[in-house]
């Protein structure tokens, strides 16, 4: 195996899982290790609760990510998310769907439909998914969820050709499913600027991803059923100290899968965006009580990608 690990030693990919967990000596731009984010924000009522959540608790909340997809909320509702996230100085993600999953697919329904449930299916949803990316952007969004190999390419081109502002964040889900550290760094090399890696690495997993790539990674602490629905809280402080820069992700275990979300399970949503908000309460106490010197962004912070909402155009 000599040769093999020194070929990719070559490549700057690690000889394998780094189980001697080194520290991560990279940062965000500001110097920090780590932000918070909460996923499956579905809406302005949801936002709104985070933030109030986030008040009472005394946290910081750096980024909320959207599921259901751009196109599955009104143009006042992605103007009220820009407009509470401005005053909050914190980033918006939004979904670019539909895809497989949404879509008369019959292998995203087979037993191993979860393999291409979240990829886009033929060349007309790829273009409905960079309608949804332009219109997104056209109200003031500036950081997309990406879930497919091909739109991450495809968006990463228009914004090289000026179609799409170069300072458009490309976050790629933890649907993506990129296990490796050779896989990661293809999706940095795509355009990703910021990925979600699968819930179920391991410490010496994600810290050999870290030397493959600069990108921050997203990861889940607490994931949702549907991707493992794994509980842990208390590696947040080596999470932290190996995986720098990472976004620290509070999903939430024991909860109903809302996608798409709307009016008629608006209350539920709400309710789960509060707990989630509970759960980052939860963590950031293990985290300063385990590994009090880790450092946390500020806001405003660098590199966020806070909206830039425009006024409506009148009819």
């Amino acid at each position: 195996m000599e040769r093999t690990r020194d070929f990719l030693s070559s490549l700057g990919l690690p000889r394998g899982d780094a189980h001697d967990l080194p520290a991560s000596t990279k940062r965000f731009p500001d110097g920090a290790q780590y932000r918070i984010e909460i996923p499956s924000t579905e809406g302005p009522r949801c936002l709104a609760a985070v933030v109030e959540e986030a008040d009472r608790y005394g946290l910081t909340i750096h980024r909320v990510s959207q599921g259901s997809g751009v196109f599955l909320q009104t143009d006042d509702e992605i103007r009220q998310m820009a407009e509470i996230a401005v005053s909050r100085q914190m980033e918006v993600s939004l979904f670019a769907r539909p895809n497989a999953g949404w879509d008369a697919s019959a292998m995203a329904l087979s037993s191993n439909g979860k393999v291409v449930a979240p990829r886009l299916r033929g060349q007309e949803q790829l273009v409905h998914a960079i309608e949804d990316v332009r219109h997104a952007v056209e109200l003031g969004i500036r950081s997309v969820l990406v879930a497919d190999e091909g739109l991450l390419w495809v968006l990463d081109e228009m914004r090289r050709a000026g179609e799409l502002p170069s300072d458009l964040v490309l976050k790629c889900s933890v649907m993506m499913g990129s296990y490796n550290p050779a896989a990661v760094r293809l999706m940095e090399r795509l355009g990703a600027n910021t990925f979600n890696i699968p819930t179920d690495l391991t410490l010496a997993q994600i810290a050999a991803i870290r030397q493959a790539v600069d990108i921050p990674l997203d990861i889940y602490v607490e994931a949702p059923d549907d991707v493992g629905g794994f509980v842990r809280l208390y590696e947040i402080p080596e999470i932290v100290r190996v995986a720098a820069p990472v976004y620290v992700k509070f999903g939430l275990r024991n909860a109903p899968n809302i996608y798409p979300c709307g009016s008629h399970l608006e209350n539920t949503a709400v309710a789960l965006s509060r707990e989630r908000v509970r759960r980052a309460k939860l963590g950031m106490e293990l985290l300063r009580r385990y590994y009090p010197e880790a450092v946390m962004s500020s806001l405003p912070a660098p590199g966020l990608a806070v909206p830039r909402p425009r006024a409506p155009v009148p009819s």
